[in-house]
This record gives structure tokens, sequence and C-alpha cells, in this order.
């Protein structure tokens, strides 16, 4: 398996984290950690910005999508906002995650808690090309449940 490697910067707010690794050999995500100082509490339909502590430095053809845990969402109804998110090659911030509490009780974000997945994807660019017609599809312009409910 072909290992891209990527430079990573940990800020002096995850100090001690671990970083971001894939949890079983088939995994594509590697979860991402809150690097909160405090706990966090996440009202029912709440929503919040939670620091990674991390910094990238991805190379050119590539963007990192941040996605959500299953797990959370299942469990406690937490997903993501913007997701999901992308981590452009030129961006060299924080990587922070938008989570989003659509669950009925509130939720504390804890230090280390694993709060989203990173999934590092190549990036195709396009070239429009104007047209006056488009070929045609068995399909055509159907959209928005076009096939139906079942």
């Amino acid at each position: 398996m072909h290992l891209l490697p990527i430079k990573v910067k940990q800020l002096p707010h995850a100090a001690g984290l671990p970083l971001p690794q894939y949890m079983t050999a088939g995994a594509a995500g590697m979860d991402l950690l809150a690097a909160v100082s405090e706990e966090v509490s996440l009202p029912a339909g709440g929503f919040a910005v939670i620091p990674t502590g991390l910094a990238i430095a991805l190379p050119a053809g590539y963007e990192a999508q941040i996605r959500p845990r299953s797990g959370l969402a299942a469990k406690f109804g937490i997903t993501l906002l913007n997701t999901p998110g992308t981590i452009d090659q030129d961006y060299r911030g924080e990587i922070k995650v938008i989570l989003v509490n659509h669950g009925k009780n509130s939720f504390q974000v804890k230090r280390g808690d694993r709060i989203a997945q990173l999934v590092v994807a190549p990036v195709v660019r396009v070239e429009w090309i104007p047209a006056v017609d488009l070929e045609e599809t068995a399909r055509g312009e159907g959209g928005f449940g076009h096939t139906g409910r079942r």
C-alpha cells in the first residue's frame, strides 16, 4: 500500500494528544481528537467549533475531508455541519471541527475525544467546455426522487 507523506504540526494546546491514526487495517479515515482545555457542553440543537490542535501541509493534488463519526451520530445524534468539510492543499491553519447536536440531550466534548474522521483524497480539477446541448441519457433531467420511493 502506498503511504503519502504529509507534514503535520501539533499546536501547543494539543500537547500530549496522539496524532490521528487509522483504527483498523482497512480504515479509510483517521480519527481527529478534541484539543480542548476544558469540557465543552453541546446542548440539544447547539453547535460548536472544536479545535484539533493540528495543522497540515497537504501535497499538491490532494485534499483532506472532515467527516462525521458514525458511532457519535447513531448513539448521540452528534454530526458535523458543513460535511464533508474540505481542507484545501494550500491551507496551513488549524483544523477545526464544527460539531452539531441533533440529539435530545446535552453532549459533553472532553479533551482527547474522537470527534471526526479525516480522509485524504486526490483532487481532480476540471476545465469547463461551454456547450449548447448535452448528450442525451436514459435519465435525462429527472432528479429529486424521480425513481420513486421503492
